[in-house]
């Protein structure tokens, strides 16, 4: 098995599974609705129970977001956000909770891979995932984030075979990112078998966390999710009350805490 570095990430996994707490791993797209909202929202998720948050860059040409998140990164971009813009909203929000930053690999390049690493570190990211950066692609590249101090999250998905996640694994940091569904992100997610034997298959490879992500909208999806995995990733179901104000993504929040906490203590 492969061992997890020992970070502000891991630290938080350690204090989640010492408490028996699974952990609530909002998404956001920051931008949206703009960029003050986002340091709002942000600071608000903190408040309700989030555990992390992944903050994602808006890209406009995305691969496997779906309508909401594609019309929330579409909406940022029109409204001028920025690399930098984001790596802002990240610095003024100041969060004691872990961020993980989310993005497609163009917009990184854009803004310098060795830039983007030191300024992300400045302003308190602690992990990256780069959703279309297959393991393997880009031996240098991957070798630059490796040693850059952020923890590099792996996506795996419900095909891929043990010889893939192997490799996948490798040089890993933070958690495991597994997709609980086939498909973009957006509503759907049936917690079932399938995802039950895609879990047991991470749990043989590595010691890393795992959170399950890609269609859990409901507090009950998110319940069923965090009694399989450590943690559980909500993205689309968010990013649409975003747009309804802070009430609705409190709310929304709230009602998530609620349904993993009781799952977890249930008999």
């Amino acid at each position: 098995m492969s061992e997890p570095r020992r970070g502000r990430i891991a630290r938080q996994w350690a204090a989640l599974r010492a408490a028996g707490r699974p952990a609530l791993i909002p998404y956001v797209t920051a931008g949206y609705p703009s960029a003050e909202a986002t340091v709002a929202t942000l600071r608000a998720l903190a408040d309700e129970g989030a555990d992390f948050v992944e903050v994602g860059i808006p890209f406009s040409d995305p691969l496997a977001d779906g309508p909401v998140i594609q019309r929330a990164s579409f909406a940022a971009l029109q409204g001028g956000t920025t690399v930098r813009g984001v790596l802002d909203m990240v610095r003024a929000a100041d969060l004691a909770i872990p961020v993980v930053l989310f993005s497609y690999v163009n917009p990184v390049l854009r803004y310098g891979l060795a830039r983007f690493l030191d300024d992300a570190r400045q302003v308190g990211a602690s992990g990256l995932l780069l959703t279309d950066l297959p393991v393997g692609a880009d031996p240098p590249l991957e070798a630059v984030i490796g040693a850059s101090g952020l923890d590099r999250i792996p996506l795996v998905a419900l095909t891929t075979t043990s010889a893939r996640l192997t490799a996948v694994l490798e040089g890993a940091a933070g958690f495991v990112y597994l997709i609980s569904r086939l498909g973009v992100t957006g509503g759907g997610t049936i917690i079932g078998g399938e995802v039950a034997a895609a879990v047991a298959a991470v749990r043989a490879e590595t010691d890393l966390p795992i959170a399950l992500g890609f269609g859990i909208s409901t507090g009950a999806e998110a319940a069923a999710a965090g009694e399989l995995a450590d943690g559980v990733v909500v993205g689309s179901a968010l990013v649409r009350r975003m747009a309804e104000g802070p009430a609705a993504v409190r709310g929304f929040m709230a009602e998530l805490r609620r349904a993993l906490d009781a799952a977890a203590v249930a008999p």
